[in-house]
């Protein structure tokens, strides 16, 4: 493997071993041996108030310093040495670029210039086979700054220069990679200027993103169409370059049927309005001076004199031509309009800056009827016979596609839709959309439309449903959006790629070319998915190669020339929707004569080739080529550096494709807060990605094997004064490409909607724990990491004085020295309620394979064991309180299980050996209570949720018992009804044999509450007026548990109205944990209370990332875009704001000195009322 040692890549190679490692304290008479003690170990805090029950290493009682240390047992061979350095200085731009560079400086560009490595990094790629990194890339402020970068590159002495424009970077050809300079134009110039619903018609800046526009005119009761997959990314700049169609294309065209004018600037900085004239404005632009002009009189020459070549060699396709559309230059009514041209030039002619566009009213009803067949096929066929019962669009999606969807968390959301029925499975279905203003019309239609269906016998079909109304149709197409990038999320190597993915046919014969399609991809055994918009003749198929194996990397090139020429015999094109970019070398041999055409027209506008060279055409009479499909750096020969072990152990990371889903606009989406909050893509999930990728790299490069760093690491004191020299090199200015990608993760909130939104699953918050060890072990830590770290262990010692922590905390010099010297702000008080006297009152003992053993099965089927978190413990002590009086009131009897650190800051902060013990120890701990077979219970999702996450991939650690959220154990032991109307039914009134499935969630493990064959006797005197308190209980010694009598054991529950309340979710919570809200919204039904799910998207404060200084203006950033207008909406008319991360109450509490309750709160209010309190 190039650029390898052979022992790095040797799959035999021996693993160094460490010794058994013994546990000593470090009390304050050793501090001044702890050098000597500790030479090859890492301090780790403890804490005697957190021991309980047996330990083979407890912590000494007599210790004053809470922490211990690590020291071998036995000696251990030598630590390898840290991470290498790596400068990287051979990337930056030298010579012309430099001098370029400088002169647009100089020239007053407003913008930012970034040519670090790490930039060229994350813009050598984008959704494409290729890796092609930039010099620098240019991020203009106003359309001021492109005129000056324009102005400046037409100039004679800068010919050599090369720049590509970029809008969202999902293109799946390279359409904007290049190795001269990129031009992003997403970063700052994506305003909406201008709307004007009345005449339909909106002005908006080339980054706007699609959705973005349409969440800003659906007030209006208008939209921008077409509809895209990547519509909550992609920029309308990119779309314009694309000519982006999408789905609905045959109703709504393409975007250049919505283009009403664009703001261009052209190469030499001349900036002017392209719209439709008539010949009397067309002559007065051809007579004017300049490039303007020059192009005018270009492209109407060649309109007039090549019309009939032009006439046989444009396809007569819904999809026309992407790129340099000369059948369109004159409208049907006779205007010129060079925006056929501009619209899908792929930046190749120019810049554009603003775009006015047309807009439409939103279709005020849809049903989306959902067609299921046995095969694809008979799928593809029929669909072409449903476009005559005119549709609004037909979309068609092949079995691979259906079943990755099923396993992706927006399954929850459409799986009524697509019943998984006992007969032959769903291999293919057509989704047939019908919309309109008037309800009774659409459904006349639909009903039209069935009754073919049931009557047709010409194709076999397996059943259909209806979803109607505009949700559920958003639904659905959701799951499809998300189509293109479950295909990456294919277990194995071989990973769907995009380079014939776009095909475009007539529809009429769409059925017989993918016959021949799957025909010529099986013979070289590819596996392969299908989708598309069949009622346009567009294929949507990406074929799994691993592009990592030369083998399959050379398949690229004849697969691409077969299917290039089958779909020029069916008399269609390569490239339909998706653009050409490097597949531009098919332009010449496909248009023949009419190529030197394409080539005078981009000579106007690009004489020398500077602007995205080697797409669509090369000027006339230049030496240039187009580029090679096989002539472009690709991933793959980048990524086969990578030693395979390495490969392996951080596949989060390295199977990132660039669908660019983390780029998600929506404030109101939980998907990366910091990318939205910044608009960097250096603090987006595919930035991280691609940077510890090449980290990975470079270090393999450099001889350093990182997995073995991570299991050996070097020793804490023996490696402390280079760590501090290095630290201190680096403040200096010192150049490492380590630094880059440090900053990169330092963004990161941990929050982990990455690993639950993204369709490959990209787990950030994984491999920036990962990086962070590996970094620390040639950086040394600031203080700040070692207090987060150590929070779990000494928040039990401070907490004995609780009155002396908050008064230090709240003087102002303390937070003035917090946030100077130690990068701390807003830290919070710890809770000064008692718990003492709940645990009394409600007779709560802590849990113990002792106690728990002495209980009979029916004692421990009314019992539940609350897991305590140090979070929810210190700082909110009436959480906890609160959770075990609603238990306790629900007639269970609740244990405490001993407080034992959790683990989770130190796995966020990176110390991985620390973390891995913490877990460890946790769950033997946790195993032995959960023996005795009753539910494990957790307060706050993200410290619950590490359990299932986090501990799982511990070595060696086990099974890890499933500790339940609320709602997961609320479901288990409520029953089926809803409580609205009657009483709750107890155990006498329903039988294991008559219960209903539904009471559980998915995953859940409700049958851990009871043993086999029984059900738990909970919830007779829930809301029948009667409180359960200590008195109506028996000594906890003395279990069972005695229930107060009913005194109106049939009584209703109290039916007036009540108030709805908001639920503002936990961002790892919903999105790790998809059914999480529909189970909340569940528990507050048989409550008889009304739940809504509030679309939010992060708070901004993930454990302590708020907490700390670099983060703090980040932090309120994020507050602002989604949770500010939430929490601030009056009570009295949204409903009451509700919220179940301890992160997102405190965060509250911070920005606005409000207190939002968990939902257990209002469900024990609820119960103390209806019992008389």
């Amino acid at each position: 493997m190039p650029g390898y040692p052979p022992a790095l890549v040797s799959p035999d190679r021996g693993a160094h071993t460490r010794e058994p490692l013994a546990r000593v304290m470090a009390p304050s008479g050793l501090a001044q041996q702890a050098p000597a003690l500790c030479r090859q170990g890492a301090l780790q805090p403890t804490s005697p108030a957190m021991s309980a029950g047996p330990s083979p290493h407890p912590a000494s009682p007599a210790s004053p310093l809470p922490f211990t240390c690590i020291i071998p047992a036995s000696p251990m061979p030598i630590a390898p040495m840290p991470i290498a350095p790596l400068p990287q200085s051979e990337h930056a731009p030298a010579g012309i670029w430099r001098q370029f560079l400088d002169a647009l400086r100089e020239a007053g560009f407003e913008g930012e210039i970034d040519a670090s490595y790490g930039t060229q990094t994350l813009f050598a790629t984008d959704n494409s086979l290729y890796q092609y990194p930039p010099k620098a890339v240019l991020f203009p402020r106003h359309a001021q700054d492109v005129q000056r970068v324009a102005r400046l590159l037409g100039q004679d002495e800068y010919r050599e220069v090369t720049l590509a424009p970029r809008g969202g970077g999902t293109g799946t050809n390279g359409q904007s990679l290049t190795n001269g300079l990129v031009m992003d134009l997403s970063r700052h110039m994506n305003g909406i200027l201008e709307i004007d619903a009345a005449e339909g018609w909106v002005r908006v800046q080339a980054g706007v993103v699609k959705d973005q526009l349409n969440a800003a005119l659906k007030p209006h009761g208008m939209f921008f169409a077409p509809e895209l997959s990547t519509s909550n990314r992609a920029t309308l700049g990119g779309m314009i370059n694309t000519d982006a169609s999408g789905q609905g294309s045959c109703t709504y065209g393409k975007t250049r049927n919505h283009v009403l004018g664009l703001d261009f600037v052209l190469l030499g900085g001349e900036r002017f309005f392209s719209e439709a004239v008539d010949d009397a404005q067309l002559d007065t632009l051809c007579a004017g001076p300049g490039r303007v002009g020059r192009v005018y009189r270009t492209a109407r020459r060649m309109a007039d004199e090549q019309a009939d070549l032009i006439a046989a060699k444009f396809p007569k396709l819904n999809r026309c031509l992407t790129g340099y559309d000369l059948a369109h230059l004159r409208e049907a009514d006779g205007r010129f309009n060079l925006n056929s041209v501009l619209c899908g030039a792929e930046g190749s002619l120019g810049f554009v800056v603003e775009a006015r566009l047309n807009i439409l009213p939103i279709p005020k009803y849809s049903v989306l009827v959902n067609v299921r067949y046995a095969a694809f096929m008979d799928a593809l066929r029929d669909a072409r016979a449903l476009i005559a019962q005119k549709p609004l669009s037909i979309e068609t999606v092949d079995s691979k596609v259906l079943l990755l969807a099923m396993n992706d968390f927006v399954w929850n959301s459409v799986a009524e839709y697509f019943p998984a029925g006992e007969g032959e499975p769903t291999l293919g279905i057509n989704l047939v959309e019908f919309s309109g203003n008037d309800p009774a019309e659409v459904d006349a239609r639909v009903a039209h439309f069935v009754q073919h269906l049931q009557t047709d016998a010409t194709v076999r079909r397996l059943g259909h449903t209806l979803a109607k109304g505009t949700d559920a149709v958003k639904r659905v197409y959701a799951m499809r959006k998300r189509a293109v990038g479950l295909l990456g999320n294919v277990q194995g190597e071989a990973r769907p790629q995009p380079f014939v993915e776009d095909t475009a046919v007539p529809p009429e014969n769409l059925a017989d070319f993918i016959a021949e399609f799957r025909a010529l991809l099986d013979s070289h055994g590819l596996q392969y998915g299908m989708f598309g918009h069949v009622d346009a003749g567009v294929l949507h198929v990406r074929p799994a190669l691993d592009m990592k194996d030369p083998k399959y990397a050379a398949l690229v090139r004849p697969v691409s020339d077969a299917v290039a020429a089958l779909a020029q015999r069916y008399g269609g094109l390569l490239w339909g929707e998706h653009g050409k970019g490097v597949r531009s070398e098919y332009a010449e041999s496909y248009f023949g004569e009419l190529y030197p055409v394409l080539q005078k027209l981009k000579a106007a506008f690009d004489p020398y080739n500077q602007i995205n060279p080697g797409k669509i055409a090369t000027a006339w009479q230049s030496p240039a080529k187009l580029l090679k499909i096989d002539g472009v750096p690709t991933r793959g020969e980048h990524d086969r550096q990578i030693d395979e072990r390495v490969w392996q152990a951080y596949g989060a990371a390295m199977h990132c494709n660039g669908n660019g889903a983390c780029y998600n606009y929506d404030p109101d989406d939980a998907m990366c807060p910091s990318w939205k909050a910044t608009r960097q893509r250096v603090h987006s999930p595919k930035g991280r990605a691609s940077l510890i990728r090449e980290w990975l790299r470079l270090q393999g490069h450099a001889g350093v094997d990182v997995l073995e760093l991570s299991r050996n690491p070097p020793g804490f004191w023996r490696t402390l004064r280079s760590r501090w020299q290095n630290a201190r090199a680096a403040r200096r200015g010192t150049a490492d490409f380590s630094h880059e990608v440090y900053e990169a993760m330092a963004g990161c909130l941990s929050c982990k909607s990455c690993a639950g939104q993204c369709p490959v699953k990209v787990n950030v918050p994984d491999f920036r724990s990962r990086f962070l060890q590996l970094y620390h072990q040639r950086y040394q830590r600031p203080l700040r990491d070692y207090l987060i770290g150590s929070l779990e262990f000494s928040m039990p010692w401070l907490a004995h004085a609780p009155w002396l922590y908050n008064g230090i905390m709240g003087n102002r010099m303390v937070q003035r020295l917090l946030e100077t010297r130690i990068g701390m702000v807003d830290s919070p008080l710890l809770s000064r309620l008692p718990l003492r006297p709940s645990l009394k009152r409600w007779q709560v003992q802590t849990a113990s394979p002792a106690t728990l053993a002495a209980l009979g099965a029916a004692d421990r089927a009314r019992s539940v064991i609350l897991v305590q978190d140090s979070f929810t413990r210190y700082f909110e002590t009436e959480q906890l309180a609160d959770f075990i009086e609603l238990a306790a009131r629900l007639g269970l009897h609740v244990w405490l299980a001993p407080l034992h650190a959790n683990g989770k800051p130190l796995q966020v902060q990176g110390f991985l050996p620390a973390f891995a013990r913490t877990a460890r120890r946790h769950t033997r701990r946790l195993r032995e209570l959960a023996a005795f077979g009753i539910p494990l219970v957790g307060l706050d999702p993200a410290m619950t949720l590490v359990f299932r996450q986090e501990y799982t991939k511990v070595e060696g650690i086990g099974e890890v018992p499933k500790v339940l959220l609320p709602q997961e154990w609320l479901l288990a032991v409520l029953d089926a009804e809803p409580l609205a109307g009657s009483r709750m039914k107890t155990a006498a009134d329903t039988t294991p044999d008559t219960a209903r499935a539904d009471t559980t969630s998915p995953g859940s493990t409700a049958s851990t509450a009871a043993q086999p064959g029984q059900r738990p006797a909970v919830m007779q005197t829930v809301l029948a007026g009667t409180a359960v308190t200590s008195s109506n209980r028996a000594n906890a010694a003395s279990l069972p548990v005695r229930h107060a009598p009913c005194e109106q054991p049939n009584a209703p529950l109290d039916t007036a109205p009540s108030p709805p309340y908001r639920l503002l979710a936990h961002c790892t919570e919903k999105t790790s944990e998809p059914n999480s809200n529909a189970q909340w919204v569940k528990v507050f039904e048989r409550f008889g209370l009304k739940l809504q799910v509030q679309a939010t998207g992060c708070c901004g404060m993930a454990g302590t990332y708020g907490h700390e200084a670099r983060n703090a203006g980040t932090s309120r950033v994020i507050y602002s875009q989604s949770w500010q207008a939430q929490v601030e909406r009056p009570a009295a008319e949204a409903g009451e704001a509700l919220a179940t991360g301890y992160s997102c109450r405190s965060q509250v509490k911070r920005m606005t000195h409000q207190t939002l309750r968990h939902p257990l709160q209002v469900l024990l209010e609820r119960v103390r009322a209806q019992q008389g309190e």
